[in-house]
């Protein structure tokens, strides 16, 4: 079996798990380091992100009844996160993320219908990066004005409120709800409005780019923060380089780092979603190399990129 094949066994198992996994009793709770959506009903798993919103921050119950159940929940949930990324690091992106699977889809089916990808330049991509972060500050600044009676509760999953997992990820359990618009109150009408063209502009920006959200996840932000505690290295041995950029033109996040690199060793740039594909494309003997806990476990070879090359022609 192919690198890329594996990949896609990997791919479609962790979906259907994450997806449908509690109607068969698989609960791997709330502190995932993937797109797994709570609001999809009978789902197997749930997102980080609505984790350090809401039960991080207390909210949902009195604080001073919270101050026990509250601090144990959050500091469980945070070490739960931390150890998954440092167990398995932005596999969970390139690998295990349903959301990024989705986008995966919307991108095999551009490719059926032979239309060509829009490449963004390595300045366009860097422009969007920072994008990401302020949303991941977003997560962490508004829950406790919420929690202090500043905002309104319906600010309390402020990015839940508008991220295109919840209204795309449903569908798959036959929930179309989060589609619409809800006008209970003021609040709710102008993030489900946001939603709404939020999501549209993900579903086209990701048929027209390949992982198009991922350039602006605020969970991929929080992973690569946490780079330093993670057991899994992408590594470049320069020397064996034969600068022919494949690795560039392969990834499907436009990363430059790795062919660019030349003196350095570590190669797993911000916006790296741990795809592996640069590894199983590159034709230099032991040029790059995915290591854990320092041992290599997958190695480029010609005779892997020359599979690859036959798999993208044939």
């Amino acid at each position: 079996m192919t690198l890329s094949g594996l990949r896609l066994l990997v791919q479609h198992a962790a979906f259907a798990m994450l997806m449908y996994g509690g109607r068969f009793g698989i609960r791997l709770g709330p502190a995932l380091p993937c797109f797994a959506c709570p609001y999809v009903a009978g789902c197997g798993g749930g997102c980080y992100l609505m984790a350090l919103q809401g039960p991080f921050f207390g909210l949902g119950m009195p604080w001073a009844a919270a101050t026990g159940v509250w601090l144990w929940r959050a500091v469980g949930y945070l070490l739960f996160f931390v150890l998954l990324v440092a167990l398995f690091g932005k596999l969970w992106c390139g690998w295990i993320c349903p959301f990024g699977t989705l986008s995966d889809w919307l991108g095999l089916v551009r490719r059926k219908l032979r239309i060509r990808e829009s490449a963004l330049s390595p300045r366009g991509t860097t422009r969007f990066g920072w994008i990401k972060y302020v949303l991941l500050a977003m997560l962490v600044v508004l829950p406790p004005f919420v929690a202090a009676g500043w905002l309104p509760q319906d600010f309390s999953l402020a990015f839940c409120n508008i991220c295109p997992g919840k209204s795309l990820l449903p569908l798959f359990a036959g929930e179309t709800k989060y589609l619409g618009i809800d006008f209970t109150n003021h609040v709710t009408t102008v993030f489900s409005t946001v939603l709404v063209v939020v999501t549209a502009v993900v579903v086209v920006g990701s048929f027209f780019k390949d992982r198009f959200f991922c350039m602006v996840c605020p969970l991929l932000a929080l992973m690569h923060i946490l780079k330093p505690v993670t057991f899994s290295r992408l590594r470049k041995e320069p020397d064996r380089c034969t600068g022919c950029g494949t690795c560039r033109r392969v990834c499907p996040m436009e990363v430059e780092d790795v062919y660019t690199e030349k003196i350095g060793n570590d190669v797993q740039a911000g916006a790296c979603i741990g795809c592996q594909t640069c590894v199983g494309s590159c034709a230099g003997d032991g040029a790059l190399k995915t290591t854990y806990f320092g041992k290599s476990v997958l190695v480029s070879s010609r005779k892997r990129a020359a599979q690859a090359i036959r798999r993208w022609f044939w």
